[in-house]
C-alpha cells in the first residue's frame, strides 16, 4: 500500500495516477473528497485529513509501506513558516509512528540551505526531520523552479506589456514541469532503489533565464519580442498582494527570489540523465500558459 499527500495537487496527483496505471494499492489523502474523485474513480482509497494533524496522518499511513510527502502551499497564510512547520512536524511524527519504511519527499533546490531562502527554509528542516527516523528510508527530490510559477505572468502581460518579476534578466534556473516531478517521484517509490537518506536534485529539461521565458511565451501568445522587466521589490510586493498573495507569503517569495539572484540558493548537481527531465518549456506554454492566457482574454 502506498499513501500520497497532495493526491489534488500538481504533484501528488501524478504520483497517484502513476502507481494505480501499474495495479498498487493507493491511498491518497486529502481534506476534500470531491477533488479526489477522479483518483477513487481510477481505484485509489480517499482519506479525509489535515496534513497539520499528526494523529490523522499516522491513520492514513497505517498499513502503509512507502509514501509520497510535501508540504502543501499556501499563498494567503499570514505565518506560512510557521505552518510549514506544523506540517512537517506532523509528517515525521505520522512516518515514525505508522512505521513507514520508504519515503520520498517533494523538496527544492536550496534546501541545503538553513537560512536565507525563504519558504525553502520549511523544506530544509522537512528533510531534517524525516533523515531523524532511523528505520525509514527517504529520498528528497529537491526540485528546480516550477513552470507552473509563471502562469501568474499571463496577468502581467495584460497589465504592463512585458513579464516581469524579481529575478535578474540574466540568471539562468532549472525550469521543470510539476509532471516530470510526479512521473519521477512515482517510479522512485516504485523501485525502492534508495538506502537511508538521500537527495536527488531534478533540473528540468534545461536551463532558462526570464529574457528567454519571455520570449517563448510572446512566441506561444501571438506576441514576438515579448520583453521581460526586472522589478524592484516595493512594486513587485504590492503587485503580487494585489493577486491575492499574503506579505508574509510575498516577503518569502522576494527573499528567495534574492537568494537566487545572489547564487546563495543554487543547484548542487552537474546536469546528467539522472536529474534531467524530458517536458522542455515550449511544451509547458503551449500546453498550459497559451490556454490561460486565451481564457483570460475571452472573459
Amino acid at each position: 500500500m502506498y499513501a500520497v499527500l497532495g493526491a489534488s495537487g500538481n504533484t501528488g496527483h501524478v504520483v497517484a495516477k502513476n502507481l494505480l496505471a501499474r495495479g498498487e494499492k493507493v491511498r491518497v489523502v486529502g481534506r476534500n473528497a470531491a477533488r479526489l474523485q477522479a483518483l477513487a474513480t481510477e481505484g485509489a482509497e480517499i482519506f479525509i485529513g489535515d496534513v497539520t494533524d499528526a494523529r490523522a496522518l499516522a491513520k492514513a499511513f497505517k498499513g502503509v509501506e512507502s509514501a509520497y510527502v510535501m508540504i502543501p502551499p499556501n499563498a494567503t497564510s499570514n505565518d506560512f513558516r510557521a505552518d510549514q512547520e506544523r506540517v512537517s512536524d506532523a509528517i515525521a511524527t505520522a512516518v515514525r509512528n505508522a512505521g513507514v519504511k520508504n519515503v520520498v519527499s517533494l523538496s527544492s533546490i536550496g534546501a541545503d540551505k538553513a537560512s536565507g531562502t525563504g519558504p525553502v527554509v520549511g523544506l530544509y528542516n522537512l528533510e531534517q526531520k524525516l533523515n531523524q527516523i532511523d528505520a525509514t528510508n527517504v529520498l528528497h527530490l529537491r526540485a528546480g523552479y516550477f513552470m507552473e510559477n509563471t502562469l501568474p505572468q499571463v496577468g502581467a502581460i495584460r497589465m504592463t506589456g512585458s513579464v516581469a518579476g524579481p529575478l535578474r534578466p540574466d540568471l539562468k534556473v532549472a525550469m521543470i514541469a510539476t509532471r516530470d516531478i510526479g512521473t519521477v517521484a512515482a517510479e522512485a517509490l516504485l523501485g525502492l532503489t534508495f538506502r537511508g537518506t538521500q537527495t536527488q536534485e531534478l533540473l528540468g529539461q534545461r536551463e532558462l533565464d526570464y529574457t528567454e521565458v519571455a520570449a517563448i511565451i510572446g512566441n506561444g501568445i501571438g506576441k514576438p519580442g515579448l520583453g521581460y522587466i526586472q522589478m524592484p521589490d516595493d512594486p513587485m510586493k504590492a503587485a503580487m498582494v494585489q493577486m491575492g498573495m499574503s506579505e508574509n507569503v510575498v516577503g518569502l517569495i522576494l527573499e528567495m527570489a534574492g537568494a537566487l539572484n545572489t547564487g546563495h540558493m543554487r543547484a548542487l548537481e552537474p546536469r546528467s540523465v539522472r536529474n534531467t527531465t524530458p517536458t522542455p518549456y515550449e511544451t509547458f506554454v503551449a500546453e498550459a500558459f497559451v490556454p490561460a492566457y486565451q481564457q483570460q482574454a475571452a472573459a
